[in-house]
């Protein structure tokens, strides 16, 4: 066999992790963040320091948790979750009701939803390591694509970018093709290995989501932005029944017949249900954008979202017991709700953490927290009239410089990952690589990344396609 066919052989026949996996690491990426930036924030870094502090604090334990330390993942949870029982400990003798009431009171002040972005991060952070670690022994077999059944880490990945992505673009851009066939005719020319059943011989995400782009503006035409949640569950329960009771199924499965359409089968049919998870996005994005000034209104939101996930999960056991297990390859309703579930999870304890910072920095007056909003106390007898909690000193100071860099850039990050994963299959021999070398070249990798999407957004530069 030669080289590429081993490297597509490494990462085939695999059934994935369980569907609850990716859920615990993304709170735990997030647990890990408020502890490490808390540290972190206490001392004050120029633009050239913060980037690596960040690399360090953001990146580096994500990589680390995805290959090396796979197997612990759940025990890296417990202690997150132990080491924020002993905080609250230190603080049981407070008057924590009379605190909470004052609490529930604050106005927050912010241009946009902090969890929302690190949302979109934490997605495009875990995809774009997984899709280079994957071609490395290193990492864990559980976290690469699966054959035809089952949930994988880059699974999430993708269906998180495009739920992301739906919860701020709620005025819809037109995208160009021009990304999806530069990374194709990238892809062909080098003979980088490809894995044929995940969207066909020609077809790539990015083709996905310039389709889901075009098809999303004209069906809210036919409907309201706030019924989106109609939309996606009309698409996903039709798409399901048209599984099981017309050829579809079959022509996913064994479709390909050498006609240039059909050989990119998977990639075009799967679209229509990326097209219900962007509508569940808007949905959800519409409901956190609400005007949610006070921090009692944001525990709401963040309550419903966990609730939701919550149901949707129970939801996913019945699907899968009754209907039919989690599948990328077809994108069927347990796939969909897997994915919209996991990302209402990940999202509603985004939240907790911020407003769990907002309490840090209310209880504590002047202490150098991270927190994603401007803590207002207004005035019971004068509404007019309020007063900042946040000192002058940190009016000014922007959040973690990656966090707002990729924000911005994701779209480029995501390219740009794609393009740096097959040059370096092409100088490195991923198969035969020792584990101090694989970590070496994967942190590389996202610090190269990383740091060309830093100093594009601090040249204020942006490339676009569209």
């Amino acid at each position: 066999m030669s080289q590429k066919q081993l490297k597509e052989a490494f990462v085939s026949n695999l059934n994935g992790t369980t569907g609850l996996y990716f859920p615990a690491f993304c709170i735990r990426c997030r647990g890990f963040l408020f502890i490490f930036s808390q540290h972190m924030c206490s001392f004050s870094h120029t633009l050239k320091t913060r980037f690596f502090i960040d690399f360090v604090v953001l990146i580096v334990p994500v990589v680390v948790t995805l290959t090396i330390w796979a197997s612990f993942i759940l025990l890296e949870l417990l202690t997150v979750i132990i080491f924020g029982a002993g905080l609250r400990a230190c603080y049981a003798r407070v008057l924590f009701q009379k605190i909470l009431e004052k609490l529930l009171n604050i106005s927050v002040e912010s241009e946009y939803i902090p969890a929302i972005s690190c949302f979109r991060v934490i997605t495009s952070a875990s995809t774009a390591i997984a899709i280079l670690a994957v071609d490395f022994p290193l990492f864990h077999r559980r976290f690469a694509k699966t054959e035809l059944y089952g949930t994988r880490a880059m699974d999430f990945g993708v269906g998180g970018f495009v739920f992301g992505t739906a919860m701020v673009c709620l005025e819809i851009r037109r995208i160009s093709t021009w990304k999806g066939i530069g990374l194709l005719a990238i892809t062909k020319s080098i003979g980088y290995q490809e894995y044929l059943i995940e969207y066909g011989v020609h077809w790539n995400f990015f083709f996905t989501v310039i389709v889901v782009k075009l098809v999303t503006p004209l069906l809210l035409i036919i409907i309201l932005l706030n019924k989106s949640w109609i939309i996606a569950l009309s698409i996903t329960v039709l798409y399901q029944l048209a599984l099981d009771f017309t050829p579809l199924k079959r022509l996913i499965l064994y479709g390909t017949d050498g006609n240039g359409t059909w050989t990119n089968h998977e990639g075009i049919i799967s679209t229509l249900e990326y097209v219900a998870i962007h509508m569940a996005g808007v949905q959800t994005g519409l409901y956190v954008h609400k005007n949610r000034s006070h921090i009692k209104g944001l525990i709401k939101v963040a309550c419903c979202l966990l609730l939701a996930a919550i149901s949707l999960f129970i939801s996913l056991y019945v699907v899968q017991v009754n209907v039919e297990a989690v599948s990328r390859r077809m994108a069927n309703l347990a796939f969909c709700i897997w994915i919209v579930a996991s990302s209402l999870i990940l999202l509603s304890s985004l939240l907790l953490v911020d407003i769990i910072l907002s309490f840090t920095k209310f209880l504590i007056k002047g202490a150098l927290v991270p927190c994603s909003w401007k803590l207002l106390l207004s005035s019971v007898t004068n509404k007019k009239h309020s007063e900042s909690l946040v000192p002058e000193t940190e009016r000014g100071e922007s959040s973690l410089c990656l966090i707002t860099a990729l924000n911005r850039k994701q779209l480029i990050f995501f390219l740009l990952s794609n393009i740096t994963t097959g040059l370096i299959n092409l100088m490195v021999d991923t198969l035969h690589s020792s584990t101090l070398w694989a970590l070496f070249v994967v942190n590389l990798y996202m610090f190269s990344n990383r740091f060309i999407v830093y100093v594009l957004y601090l040249q204020d530069k942006t490339i676009k396609f569209w």
